[in-house]
């Protein structure tokens, strides 16, 4: 998959661009664009298109991780309160503004995959070449743009929706709608790319979304809109599978040579070596200077708050943080900081670490969600807690089931985007951020700004979010 990513991505940017108006919904480079979509391999060169659009700044390249994960209270903004690092901290602190370009960016960069998979849908069904493989790759874009959905809806709660290829900012026609609406087409989307997509890739397609994937996504979209019951069925899918398993050691889960791996159900997939494809999660998590590359860009630091929630003996402790590090003068430095991302980059912002979207671990516990407490949910708990080195947990264990779900999810999936959301589904998130942060409840909102640049080109089409309207 990193290979095709790299050789189908310059035709497609020859392609596609997005305007400097509204988000604009919609590629408007019209390059022959009449004459591309025609073959297979133009499908196939605009779906890594899609995938690619994941990799931007906006998206899982840097932003997923400050709206989903320093958003809540397992990782704070490590890079201080002045200068480029403001604005970080103004989204630690719940002090964003609607003008700040880290908003801009997750806006439009989302939105730019979105056009690019509405591209391959709206156009496939014309094309001439093998059903099979048509359906495939119509599956791919949906998933893609359910990934992206359902992350916009998470951050920004009420957003447009568009469905069709837009070849110009001219033709759009902005519907406004609630998260609720777009989980609605999530999970109509993702029924039916779960029908077509395959099991497993091989080659050069590892990396390709799945059934499985599909499955998973779907059912924490079902969990999301509070139907347990159809989150159940999507992710017994992906357990009856038999295709992905819990890997022996947590250690193995994380560094470049355990990538794809057996747990891993979906991860975006990057490249190094100076091509444009590379991650920044070594110098995002390390907060010193890392060999070969820079000081760490968004440094990410785990509070306090969530080093002190491993239970004694859990191995996942040490197996997620270390406790200092060794600066490039020599000197050890005492600052916990994450280790799961850690590798040696090409340079700045240029390492080969994929970034694990979904794994099979958040589909147990998931499972565990969706069925409730009793024997078949603690069982799939203690899956994943047996893998720690833990003992068993059940009805006897202090806590209700929620929270002490809440918290195995909160260890299993630290630093890895799962913790905003999972507080936002389970109504915690201004409770427990609040104590992390030591303000007021009233202080959290549970909803990003609408970037202000959107409003101001559409003001007549989008709504400000009512906890940040003036």
């Amino acid at each position: 998959m990193k290979t095709r990513i790299v050789i189908y991505l310059m035709p497609l940017l020859l392609l596609m661009s997005c305007t400097d108006s509204f988000t604009s919904l919609a590629p408007i480079s019209q390059r022959n664009i009449e004459n591309f979509y025609r073959t297979q391999n133009d499908f196939n060169v605009a779906l890594s298109g899609a995938y690619d659009a994941l990799q931007e700044e906006g998206a899982y390249g840097k932003n997923y991780v400050l709206m989903l994960s320093m958003r809540a209270d397992n990782l704070a903004n490590g890079g201080g309160a002045t200068g480029l690092a403001a604005t970080l901290e103004a989204i630690d602190q719940f002090d964003e503004i609607a003008t700040a370009s880290e908003l801009q960016a997750t806006w439009s960069d989302s939105y730019k995959g979105i056009s690019r998979t509405n591209s391959i849908i709206g156009r496939i069904d014309d094309a001439d070449f093998d059903e099979a493989a048509k359906n495939q790759i119509k599956g791919e874009a949906l998933f893609l743009r359910s990934l992206f959905y359902y992350n916009l809806a998470v951050i920004f709660g009420n957003i447009p929706i568009q469905l069709e290829e837009i070849s110009s900012s001219t033709d759009v026609a902005i519907e406004q709608v609630a998260a609720g609406q777009i989980y609605s087409q999530i999970i109509a989307d993702l029924e039916t790319a779960q029908g077509v997509l395959p099991a497993s890739y091989s080659g050069t397609n590892i990396g390709r979304a799945t059934s499985g994937a599909a499955n998973a996504l779907l059912g924490k979209v079902y969990l999301t809109s509070g139907d347990n019951a159809g989150a159940e069925t999507a992710l017994r899918r992906v357990v009856d599978s038999s295709v992905y398993d819990l890997v022996p050691d947590y250690a193995d889960i994380w560094g470049i040579e355990n990538e794809n791996n057996i747990e891993s159900v979906f991860e975006v997939q990057f490249k190094a070596g100076g091509i444009g494809e590379g991650s920044g999660f070594t110098d995002f998590f390390f907060p010193g200077t890392v060999a070969g590359a820079g000081d760490g860009n968004v440094p990410q630091l785990p509070t306090e708050n969530i080093v002190n929630e491993f239970e004694a003996g859990d191995e996942r402790l040490n197996k997620s943080l270390n406790e200092d590090y060794v600066d490039n003068v020599g000197e050890t430095i005492d600052q916990d900081w994450v280790i799961k991302y850690e590798s040696t980059p090409f340079s700045a912002l240029d390492a080969d670490n994929n970034w694990i979207v979904i794994r099979y671990a958040d589909v147990l516990l998931m499972l565990a969600e969706a069925i409730g407490e009793g024997a078949e949910a603690y069982d799939l708990i203690n899956q994943v807690r047996d893998r720690s080195g833990l003992g068993p947990i059940g009805p006897a264990t202090a806590g209700s089931f929620e929270d002490k779900l809440l918290e195995e999810r909160r260890v299993e999936l630290a630093f890895e985007n799962h913790r905003w959301p999972d507080l936002l589904r389970f109504g915690k998130a201004k409770e427990m951020v609040a104590a992390q942060l030591e303000v007021p409840e009233s202080k959290i909102t549970l909803l990003f700004p609408i970037p202000q640049r959107e409003i101001d080109v559409a003001p007549d089409q989008l709504v400000q979010n009512p906890e940040h309207a003036n």
